[in-house]
């Protein structure tokens, strides 16, 4: 069986996830992060200085992050989808303000809540 790549609504719905997780990273609206990520033991989250492992320990860090100095412009975003269920989202980004760039990827999941994400890594490049 050949899987089907970016079929339009699936890609679209991604897509609409991404840029929800998007708003809400740059704007603190922790409510939503937790959300849109799969409260599993399983998803886990690698940052620019921590590895995350299961929801409780992403949410804790969410909870406890600084507010201040989360905006950043996308410089790159590619969304995959595979076939109904699986997509990838991958961007580069800089924050404003400075002039480093940084990469983020997420693995989205299709579950009976709707999309989210599973696996997760945000690291600044050189």
């Amino acid at each position: 069986m050949e899987t089907q790549i970016n079929l339009p609504e699936v890609l679209a719905e991604v897509t609409d996830a991404f840029y929800r997780y998007e708003d809400a990273l740059v704007h603190n609206k922790v409510e939503v992060l937790d959300e849109l990520f799969w409260d599993s033991v399983h998803t886990l989250r690698y940052g620019a200085t921590e590895n995350l492992y299961g929801y409780a320990q992403i949410q804790a860090f969410r909870a406890a992050r600084p507010s201040a100095g989360l905006a950043r412009e996308l410089l790159q975003v590619v969304i995959t989808s595979y076939g109904q269920d699986f997509a990838t989202a991958n961007c580069e980004f800089q924050r404003i303000g400075s002039s480093s760039t940084g990469r983020q990827s997420q693995t989205w999941m299709r579950t009976a809540q709707g999309w989210r994400v599973v696996a997760a890594h945000v690291s600044p490049l050189g």
